[in-house]
């Protein structure tokens, strides 16, 4: 608890959300602190706040004292490692601001460094069974999981970002030359982890392979499409799946298109207005899950099935299900386009503060 970035999460009620936004950013604590002039606490900012605020149409300019948590869970300077803990597993926190008799900020516990890292018991499913039909000849010996980014396969690259988060129990799904995924990744021991296999016979979609889990979970799952690279926090995640009680989450991302031309508003034959080149903004299947036992028991057939089949399914039933905005970096490699810019981008996100 000595340290000291907590600092520069600290902002005050004057802020903009975009301002807010680049403080989360610069700090990667994905949490800002708001203070009067003299220090005080006056209320705390996640990036789910932010997230659900841009969901609900938000404007980036308004004040951050608009969408902040004027309550949030703050402890007494001086509190102990273990009431600290007890304190952020009850609330299902990761961070708690420390304040004097005066409620002046002072301090930032967090979670990573009482535990060292935060150990999930929670089952991550990789899908990696896919052909990579639009990434030949890339794919024609290889399967698209184990082309290298960077000086890793797409897959190991993966892995690691679960393993950072804490995750260790992983089931890949593969069909096509699952032989070499197989010799690659081995049993996970030598990367920290335990890997099993989900074996499919068929083109099963991308929620079909959940049939071959050896049992139904007791806790929430994640699951994740084995051609992604991206920095979510897939514990922020799953913790977000569990406050919203939801029977399934789905990450989503802003998807932005601009139609080339003026596009005409007409009524009959009179036009009422022309619009140049309009934007419309959409959000996006991302192809990250958190899903409750109730949705894995959905896929109780041995046939194609897609996560939006599982979705749909659950709001038929009135179940809740919830969208994850996703403001990190995320690339889907599907094209060869997609491939080269990951080739591109791989130093710069996924080995910053790495040794090379």
């Amino acid at each position: 608890m000595e340290r000291e970035d907590w600092k520069e999460s600290v902002i005050l009620p004057t802020a903009s959300v975009k301002d807010v936004m680049q403080v989360m950013d610069n700090s990667a604590l994905q949490i800002a602190f708001v203070v009067d002039e003299e220090n005080r606490l006056l209320g705390a900012v996640t990036d789910g706040d932010v997230r659900r605020s841009l969901l609900h149409g938000g404007a980036l300019s308004a004040a951050v004292e608009r969408i902040m948590n004027r309550h949030p869970v703050a402890a007494r300077q001086g509190t102990e490692r273990s009431a600290l803990l007890r304190l952020m597993q009850l609330k299902v926190i990761r961070q708690i601001p420390l304040v004097d008799a005066e409620n002046h900020l002072v301090g930032l516990a967090q979670m990573e460094d009482l535990l060292y890292r935060a150990r999930r018991d929670n089952v991550v499913v990789l899908m990696a069974g896919g052909l990579g039909t639009r990434l030949r000849p890339l794919t024609d010996k290889i399967p698209k999981p184990l082309l290298r980014v960077g000086a890793k396969p797409i897959l190991e690259t993966i892995l690691e970002s679960f393993l950072d988060a804490g995750f260790y129990r992983f089931y890949f799904a593969v069909n096509y030359k699952s032989q070499m995924i197989e010799d690659y990744f081995g049993d996970g021991s030598r990367f920290g982890a335990e890997i099993e296999y989900l074996h499919e016979k068929k083109r099963m979609g991308t929620a079909g392979a959940l049939y071959f889990l050896p049992e139904l979970p007791k806790e929430p799952i994640l699951v994740m499409n084995g051609d992604l690279l991206t920095k979510v926090d897939f514990g922020e995640l799953l913790d977000f799946h569990i406050q919203q009680d939801a029977a399934a989450t789905m990450a989503v991302r802003e998807y932005s298109y601009q139609v080339p031309y003026g596009v005409i508003d007409f009524d009959g034959e009179r036009i009422k207005g022309i619009r140049e080149k309009p934007s419309y903004s959409f959000f996006v299947n991302a192809g990250i899950y958190a899903l409750s036992p109730e949705a894995v028991a959905r896929v109780d057939k041995e046939e194609f099935f897609d996560m939006p089949q599982l979705f749909n399914s659950l709001i038929e039933k009135g179940r809740k299900t919830t969208v994850y905005p996703v403001r990190e970096y995320w690339l889907d490699i599907g094209r060869k386009d997609d491939f080269e810019r990951a080739q591109e981008d791989y130093g710069g996100i996924f080995m910053e503060g790495k040794e090379s």
